[in-house]
């Protein structure tokens, strides 16, 4: 039996990673370290998603937030920039129908760092200057893109899609963790936050000791900022892919 690969995507954004990776003839493991949830009350976003033709900007922080976005709204005009952060919200867009061929997506050109500084760096800020920008992002998170767009001369809305959560750590999932810490497992990590919720999963499974195994598992991760997270949490073998599944998949190959 191959070591098993541990994929740790919030369930609904795990199980296609987990065909491909057993199709390369790995053991796929389905861990979430984030539940997400919607907004209970959602009418704030199917508002402003009514007419985004006011808006020049329309920024997505995550594939939860295109989803969100897009069961509210399934066509996007061409004159709105639609910028995302990263290869796997691009392939979220495209999910739904919405690729390059009809619609203005902006991405960072970076892959090893895809996120709301690379971002900012691939707009045309003097462009947009002027302009109103919408950003759906989950219910907390950073406010660098929102505060750097509003320095950069536009008017910014921010509108929670969704919220993000820890699961909790039942029985079932504690048995299973404490088998994937004693396997030979390989972790794909691809949110700092949901590594230092394992961290925490770790800690109340079995104490120092578990944590410690957990720092000696080998790390995939897809952005420079979770490699940070991890080195500075303690974890030794981090491997850095760059952003999308193709680049995790590439290096798991490369791994064995």
């Amino acid at each position: 039996m191959p070591d098993p690969v541990v994929i740790t995507r919030p369930a609904a954004q795990a199980a296609a990673l987990a065909q491909r990776v057993a199709a390369a003839g790995h053991e796929a493991v389905v861990f979430p370290l984030l539940a997400i949830d919607p907004l209970p009350d959602q009418s704030a976003l199917r508002a402003a998603l009514a007419d985004v033709s006011p808006y020049a900007l329309v920024a997505f922080v995550s594939p939860n937030a295109i989803d969100a976005a897009c069961a509210i709204r399934s066509e996007w005009p061409r004159e709105v920039t639609l910028a995302v952060v990263g290869e796997g919200s691009r392939a979220a867009l495209a999910r739904h129908g919405i690729t390059d061929a009809n619609a203005t997506i902006v991405s960072p050109a970076n892959t090893r760092r895809t996120d709301s500084q690379t971002l900012l760096e691939t707009l045309d800020l003097d462009r947009l200057r002027g302009g109103r920008a919408l950003i759906v992002r989950g219910e907390t998170g950073r406010e660098l893109l929102g505060d750097a767009l509003r320095s950069a001369g536009m008017q910014v809305q921010q509108l929670a899609a969704y919220r993000r959560s820890i699961p909790l750590l039942d029985d079932d999932r504690r048995r299973q963790l404490l088998r994937l810490l004693d396997a030979d497992s390989l972790w794909i990590i691809t949110s700092s936050e949901a590594l230092r919720g394992l961290i925490g999963m770790a800690t109340q499974a079995g104490g120092r000791d578990c944590v410690v195994k957990l720092q000696q598992k080998r790390l995939l991760v897809p952005h420079e900022r979770i490699e940070e997270t991890a080195r500075e949490l303690g974890f030794s073998s981090v491997a850095l892919t760059g952003s999308g599944d193709e680049a995790l998949l590439a290096a798991l190959q490369f791994r064995g």
